[in-house]
């Protein structure tokens, strides 16, 4: 695993950062508590059916796959950790476990890798049963070009050495033959869905669409989940006692949230002025964003950005300052910002991870930042 992750750091540097982050115990239990809070709501039957209802037909698919890689991203405050926000399709768990074996701890990363393999296999069987799974399709828009395209070969690499035929594919690359879809003529059973297209909506993802509508392959993560957990409207909900107690949720897992949930609004047109005059209080989202796309930090606004706002359909959460923390950089001590990402499969954590950064957002570019292995302090 050594040898693997010194030809990743080499083909991309800027992926890791050669820091490791101690974090205290309680504030790993914080964590912990806080996703399993989350996932109690997201999971209540009234909750579901009020997202689902507003989501886009294809989320309302019924499915049985959990979706894989669900992240969950913590900013470390003197509170306490507060979720940030929840993507369905977290890249850079393999290439973590690879990071664990480079600080020495090889037997935690091959864990990790196996937790990784199980998980796709538990997709399938919860849609396949006993059925054989012989092809998966690792899919993105132009894939050989995106900036975790070393983790698509991690993950072909690791499907094929189990007994898996895999391939990296584009969405273009696939065939419709009725309700299947073929890749250079061979059927793939599954897809593992790194597209940001979430609904499949573009023209180039219909074939992708129109065959998991009809059954004929599974995908994972798919639009459910990105309706049930990653929608940033959610976060409202997630941070209201209001809408909590209406839902029924108990008064222990309501405190466990409202601590560790920043307070989310919608941004309200009609209040603009209001929010204009608070906006260095607030971090700006719109509600199906990714990788900090289109989010902006209240204070620093300019007058037409906000005015792209007010149009936008965003959501306001409260700011909560990212932890900062002193690291190595070319044998000088520098300090960086961090938040964390625990990767979470069916409401377990299986790792945690660190992403440094300087500036605004976690952007892979700071020299000395990217990803960072966490350890109980």
């Amino acid at each position: 695993m050594k040898a693997t992750f010194d030809r990743l750091a080499e083909r991309q540097p800027s992926l890791f950062s050669a820091a490791d982050i101690r974090v205290a115990p309680a504030q790993l239990q914080a964590m912990a508590e806080i996703v399993g809070a989350i996932e109690t709501v997201l999971a209540l039957p009234a909750f579901r059916a009020m997202v689902l209802a507003q989501a886009p037909e294809i989320a309302r698919r019924p499915v049985a796959a959990r979706g894989v890689f669900m992240g969950y991203d913590f900013h470390l405050t003197v509170d306490g950790p507060k979720l940030i926000e929840i993507n369905t399709n977290a890249g850079g768990g393999l290439l973590n476990a690879y990071l664990l074996a480079a600080h020495g701890k090889e037997d935690e990363g091959a864990r990790f890798i196996a937790d990784i393999l199980e998980m796709f296999r538990a997709e399938w069987r919860l849609e396949r049963g006993d059925q054989p799974l012989k092809r998966i399709a690792i899919v993105d828009e132009a894939p050989a070009g995106q900036f975790l395209a070393p983790e698509f070969e991690l993950f072909r690499d690791l499907f094929a050495a189990n007994g898996i035929a895999a391939v990296i594919a584009d969405p273009a690359d696939f065939v419709r033959a009725g309700d299947q879809l073929l890749h250079a003529g061979e059927p793939v059973d599954m897809i593992y869905n790194r597209l940001t297209d979430f609904y499949l909506d573009t023209a180039v993802d219909r074939d992708i669409r129109e065959v998991f509508a009809a059954g004929g392959v599974v995908l994972t993560p798919h639009p459910a989940a990105h309706a049930t957990h990653a929608d940033k409207r959610h976060l409202m909900t997630l941070s209201d006692p209001e809408k909590l107690a209406e839902l029924g949720v108990d008064r222990t897992t309501q405190q466990i949230l409202l601590a560790g949930v920043p307070r989310t609004v919608a941004v309200d047109p009609g209040e603009a002025e209001a929010i204009w005059a608070g906006r260095k209080r607030w971090f700006f989202k719109p509600p199906a964003g990714f990788g900090s796309r289109a989010a902006y930090r209240g204070d620093k606004l300019t007058r037409r950005v906000f005015e792209e706002i007010l149009q936008g359909d965003y959501i306001a959460q409260e700011i909560a300052p990212p932890s900062e923390h002193e690291v190595p950089v070319n044998g000088e001590m520098q300090k960086m910002k961090a938040d964390f990402r625990c990767f979470v499969y069916d409401g377990h954590i299986q790792l945690l991870a660190a992403r440094l950064y300087q500036g605004q957002t976690t952007n892979f570019r700071t020299p000395g930042g990217g990803f960072a292995p966490v350890f109980a302090a």
